[in-house]
């Protein structure tokens, strides 16, 4: 079983039909025992970093996520989802992430002729051996929604990244722990395979 942990940030139902379309068996829920015995956790979520991490703290989520990653079980953070498990953020000065992974959210810079909030469809640059990426072949395009992005402080957990105004680390990998900042339920057949891998993966 899969647990989308529900903490008021949306986006959850299109993952949960995501994975559905997948065979595989989803719940929403913020049920602190529910999370914990999951088989795999996944943190969507779309808005404000200093919102969202006010949200997990109110539903007392923030040490059941710490307990999930630490335990080894296979986490996916999807947008929001993934910037939440780094740092700090620029969009929300003085507000403390989650600190799992070591990095921080930065805003895209203006650049002339692109548009922020980043939407729309762009390629990935894949790191060859990602967990996330298998048998997607070379530069599988996704799908984008946000105005800022992660510059992982490790460069050795950067599974994809992606130009847009900047340089930006996409995915990123870390033991049972993956995160993209593109929306792979939203990213038809090749985001389908994306959540597909997460879902098939086995910690060794």
């Amino acid at each position: 079983m899969i647990a989308i942990i529900d903490y008021d940030a949306g986006n959850l139902r299109s993952v949960e039909k995501a994975l559905q379309s997948l065979g595989e068996e989803a719940v929403v829920t913020r049920e602190k025992d529910v999370i914990l015995q999951a088989d795999k956790v996944i943190l969507p979520g779309v808005g404000a970093f200093g919102d969202a991490m006010k949200n997990l703290e109110q539903f007392d989520l923030v040490e059941v996520i710490r307990q999930v990653t630490a335990k080894g079980t296979p986490f996916l953070g999807i947008c929001l989802g993934l910037q939440l498990l780094f740092e700090r953020s620029a969009e929300s000065e003085g507000v403390a992430g989650l600190g799992i992974l070591k990095g921080e959210i930065l805003r895209i810079p203006d650049q002339e002729g692109l548009k922020i909030p980043h939407m729309g469809w762009n390629s990935l640059d894949i790191t060859p051996g990602a967990t996330l990426f298998q048998g997607l072949g070379d530069h599988p395009y996704v799908y984008f929604v946000h105005s800022y992005y992660l510059k992982a402080a490790e460069e050795q957990i950067v599974a994809a990244t992606t130009e847009y105004s900047t340089h930006i680390h996409a995915s990123v990998e870390q033991g049972n722990i993956f995160a993209c900042q593109f929306h792979p339920e939203k990213s038809g057949r090749i985001g389908l395979r994306i959540l597909k891998n997460f879902c098939q993966y086995t910690p060794q």
